[in-house]
């Protein structure tokens, strides 16, 4: 009986659980947006699981990829908004929450989170804002943005529909409340024919002044 060589066992500490995230901002409002569905490859483990975190009445965090990795940073996060409010008797803006999940994931850079990350709220000025963040922490400020397992499928509709990329002769009308949510449903609905990673349902935080309205709508159970 001849015996079999030597086998090399395998281990990482990520697992990829899916979902997808996308933010857009307007001129006074945000919306961020998620699937709910929670996978491990062809395995559905929930079909009612947002990835979107409310922090304050005006700043929403958007959170897919391994799950795990996402409640801890979802946790840390939450954690230091209280502890900012608290030490400074008032909401932080948006943009230091911005800044601060940067340092957080910046100081996990040499194991860092597996999540996919966005940002949305309202400025100081009261004008919409998406931050969009790399595995350790590098972010910048965008007008829309896609992430997680549909982003490639997204982001080519949120370039042409609000990017107007490579389009000449086409007049800019400013995105209004209604049509950025109207877009949103689309293009979702379109990343869950090819996607098997994102479906089930679509809650969608639309953030302005008067504070957050969530909105629910069924996708593609299959």
């Amino acid at each position: 009986m001849e015996l079999a060589g030597p086998h090399q066992h395998h281990f990482s500490p990520y697992a990829d659980n899916g979902g997808t995230i996308l933010g857009i901002a307007g001129e006074d409002f945000a919306v961020v947006a998620s699937d709910t569905r929670l996978t491990d490859g062809y395995s559905i483990h929930s079909r009612n699981v947002p990835k979107i975190y409310p922090l304050t009445k005006n700043i929403v965090l958007g959170s897919a990829g391994f799950h795990g990795d996402v409640l801890t940073v979802t946790k840390m996060v939450e954690r230091k908004v209280e502890n900012y409010e608290h030490n400074f008797g008032r909401p932080i803006s948006c943009p230091a929450v911005a800044q601060m999940l940067s340092s957080m994931l910046y100081y996990r850079r040499f194991f860092p989170f597996y999540t996919h990350n966005i940002i949305g709220g309202l400025d100081d000025e009261g004008k919409g804002a998406i931050f969009s963040y790399d595995s350790i922490g590098s972010f910048e400020r965008e007008t829309f943005r896609a992430t997680g397992a549909a982003s490639s499928l997204l982001q080519p509709l949120l370039d042409s529909q609000i990017g107007f990329k490579n389009q000449f002769g086409v007049e800019k009308i400013p995105l209004t409340v209604d049509k950025a949510v109207a877009l949103v449903k689309d293009v979702f609905i379109s990343a869950t024919e090819r996607e098997i990673e994102t479906g089930d349902g679509l809650v969608i935080h639309i953030v302005t002044k008067e504070g957050t309205i969530v909105e629910k709508f069924p996708l593609r159970r299959d």
